[in-house]
């Protein structure tokens, strides 16, 4: 496994919220970022000069190998690209489309990277949630595409792991993002999250960040199928 700084990665989702975060930390550590995503233009007056930013949408086949076809190596993939919807997914479109961005999305781009990564000894990261634990009633589709997540994280991890590819994810709980701004901008419904929560405050993209690091580098090297919750101990409590 290559060290800091040496590295190239791609970030999927990255041109905002936890994936943009994602992005500054791995460009911090010295290494080749490249963030795929929607609304390219705005996410590139955002990020750090180094990172450079594509237009990719997850759901498109090809889209993904089109753009690892230019690299002669791929270390780290992050899958970060994610929708929800609350109190819509009931409608069955809806629902369909949650799915098709946050679970079958991850899945494309795992394996349109596979045999870059097989190359590298690289690693995945992918984003679950707190809700791969625990229903959410007011997005279900959300809820069914992070559980999602997580078993499929697990089961790529036992296939690949003889290609010399580890799978890992993170579980974030509540982070101040733009998803999450009407709940973190009610005082009302913040109190509630803060209360349940041990650690007594919201986390910020820079922690979840820290941990997708963590998992792709090379102290995680005896690591793979593991889902980390990132949520100052939401699901303990």
């Amino acid at each position: 496994m290559l060290a800091h700084g040496r590295r190239t990665v791609v970030v999927t989702g990255g041109t905002g919220g936890i994936g943009a975060a994602i992005a500054s930390r791995f460009a911090a550590d010295g290494d080749r970022v490249i963030v795929a995503g929607l609304d390219a233009e705005r996410a590139a007056e955002q990020l750090p000069a180094a990172v450079r930013v594509v237009q990719l949408d997850v759901t498109r086949n090809g889209e993904l190998q089109d753009l690892l076809s230019e690299f002669d190596d791929l270390h780290v993939l992050v899958n970060a690209a994610g929708v929800i919807t609350r109190d819509q997914e009931y409608d069955p479109d809806v629902f369909a489309q949650v799915l098709e961005v946050n679970l079958t999305g991850t899945m494309r781009c795992c394996v349109a990277a596979r045999k870059a990564l097989a190359g590298s000894g690289g690693s995945v990261v992918n984003i679950a949630s707190m809700l791969s634990f625990f229903g959410g009633p007011k997005v279900p589709a959300y809820s069914s595409s992070k559980g999602g997540v997580m078993q499929l994280t697990k089961a790529l991890a036992v296939a690949w792991a003889e290609q010399g590819i580890r799978v890992n994810a993170v579980a974030p709980g509540w982070i101040r993002t733009g998803l999450t701004s009407e709940l973190h901008g009610s005082p009302e419904a913040s109190r509630r999250i803060i209360e349940r929560t041990p650690m007594g405050r919201w986390g910020d993209p820079g922690d979840v960040a820290g941990a997708v690091s963590f998992l792709a580098g090379p102290d995680a090297a005896f690591i793979t199928g593991a889902v980390l919750p990132v949520d100052g101990g939401y699901l303990a409590a």
